[in-house]
């Protein structure tokens, strides 16, 4: 039995557990084995994750100490996450799995899947293992990030289009990709300044200038693919009622131009929800929850991302805290959000595979 399929079973016998007993995330991770320190089988293409979102997505859990919430004290005191560690208690090290983290023109992170180095952790080492794990191919994690963004201007995507909203007894014209702010209905709209969808484009040339240098980011790569993208936002877009209520309309647009921006119509998507964010949640909050389910492909609002498409709802694995206070920088909600993500990517890549079969 190879290895995608040996997981492919591991998987459904966790699935059985989680079931039954009702096993934490943390716990689920135990059907992971240690990395082997292996590296990836190079004639096959590097299969690139892209993460994108604002400070959810950045990560601010906390590595060293010995006090609840932190790494360490999760590996060492409650046994979570075994496959960080070795039996010797150092930091595993995955060499079939890039970690790369850019941000605008800065770049952070450049080696294999290992905590060493971190100073703090977002959700790419649970997305890291569960991915790397299944796909038998090199992976690269490349995230493109910066926090405090919105999807409904920071973040529009190509071919968002400007609409009308009232504010105080006025009819406001919000801008549509590359035009500038709001304005009231009849007059001048503005010329200059933060254009809506600045941070799309900084966040996709940039990963896009890593693929361009990918012996650089992957050692000894030629060629790559790039399978999917992960999102995990939503904070900054609660703040305003134009913008929660545009969530799903934003959202699905991003897909579709991210697709088309890395010439990957076939990439899958796994969107995560805020943490703090419950099932039945109303105003804002309740409005951007409701859009990031619509959008996944079981729904069936948009048949074509059945199989494709998954939202995670991080309410139930979240540690306490909000996504305007990162989580406390509670590393385990980090963790298991990653986790979550990338089992969902995982069954989306096993659906694919099993339907082309």
């Amino acid at each position: 039995m190879n290895r995608k399929a040996l997981f492919g079973v591991v998987s459904l016998l966790a699935a059985m557990a989680v079931f039954v007993i009702g096993v934490s995330a943390g716990e689920k991770a135990k059907t992971l084995s240690d990395p082997d320190g292996k590296p990836a089988d190079m004639s096959k293409p590097v299969q690139v994750y892209i993460l994108l979102g604002q400070s959810n997505m950045v990560g601010a859990g906390r590595i060293a100490g010995e006090k609840n919430g932190t790494l360490a004290h999760a590996v060492k005191a409650k046994k979570k996450y075994p496959y960080l560690v070795d039996d010797a208690g150092q930091w595993t090290v995955r060499k079939d799995v890039r970690n790369v983290r850019v941000m605008n023109n800065k770049g952070f992170n450049n080696e294999w899947m290992t905590i060493k180095g971190s100073k703090t952790i977002g959700p790419e080492f649970g997305i890291g293992h569960y991915v790397g794990h299944a796909v038998d191919a090199p992976v690269m994690i490349l995230k493109s990030c910066i926090g405090n963004r919105c999807l409904g201007f920071d973040l529009l995507p190509p071919g968002s289009e400007q609409f009308e909203f009232e504010e105080k007894g006025k009819t406001m014209v919000h801008a549509g990709y590359k035009e500038f702010g709001i304005w009231e209905k009849g007059t001048q709209p503005p010329t200059k300044g933060w254009y809506a969808g600045t941070q799309y484009d900084a966040d996709v040339a940039a990963a896009k200038r890593v693929l361009k240098q990918l012996d650089k980011y992957y050692p000894g790569a030629k060629k790559y693919e790039v399978a999917g993208f992960f999102f995990w936002q939503g904070d900054k877009d609660r703040y305003r009622s134009y913008w929660a209520e545009r969530y799903e309309t934003n959202l699905v647009q991003l897909i579709k131009a991210l697709r088309k921006d890395f010439n990957a119509p076939k990439a899958k998507f796994v969107c995560a929800t805020l943490g703090q964010t419950k099932k039945g949640a109303g105003g804002n909050e309740g409005k951007i929850l409701n859009a990031q389910f619509a959008v996944d492909g079981k729904s069936g609002r948009y048949p074509e991302f059945k199989g494709n498409v998954a939202t995670v709802y991080t309410n139930p694995v979240s540690m306490g805290g909000s996504s305007n206070g990162h989580y406390s920088g509670n590393a385990e909600t980090y963790m298991n959000v990653g986790e979550a993500m990338g089992q969902a990517m995982v069954k989306l890549i096993e659906t694919s595979a099993g339907s082309s079969k």
